[in-house]
């Protein structure tokens, strides 16, 4: 189970990938961050015009219901993966 301090100097690394790790995987990265820091997605999801915050809100919710601890773990497995 990674610690807090390894959660947080995954978000650290995360900001010096060695490459652009795509749209895909930052979209799961930004979803496994705000469910372990928030929690479950709040609010309404926005509208078609908003293509990026609905793309983030989408993401967000399909972690809903991930515990704080498995996000946290998931979120460093996936940065440790992508080099950092």
């Amino acid at each position: 189970m990674a610690t807090e301090d390894e959660f947080h100097a995954a978000a650290e690394d995360v900001k010096t990938l060695p490459s652009d790790p795509g749209n895909d995987t930052k979209l799961r990265l930004y979803a496994l961050y705000k469910q372990a820091t928030e929690g479950d997605v709040q609010g309404k999801r926005p509208g078609f015009t908003n293509l990026v915050g609905r793309a983030k809100y989408d993401a967000w919710a399909e972690v809903q219901g991930t515990g704080t601890d498995e996000a946290r773990d998931a979120y460093v497995t996936l940065v440790r993966s992508l080099g950092a």
